[in-house]
């Protein structure tokens, strides 16, 4: 086993990217339970905004924290 070091992320980083996955998680499980109770509208549309908060975090990672 061997240990990660995390020197290399910035505080700006690490931010951003807790920011993002307290968004991106939480839209992907409404969807699925939305689903699950037959809500299929919606289900797919939490779904759908997660991917796309998804691709606009990818972006902001591409942009700012590209080495």
């Amino acid at each position: 086993m061997t240990y990660v070091s995390t020197e290399d992320i910035s505080p700006q980083m690490f931010i951003t990217v807790l920011l993002f996955l307290l968004v991106i998680a939480p839209l992907f499980s409404l969807g699925i339970m939305r689903l699950f109770q037959g809500k299929k509208k919606a289900g797919f549309t939490l779904m759908g905004s997660g991917v796309g908060v998804y691709i606009v975090f990818q972006l902001i990672m591409s942009l700012f924290f590209d080495k």
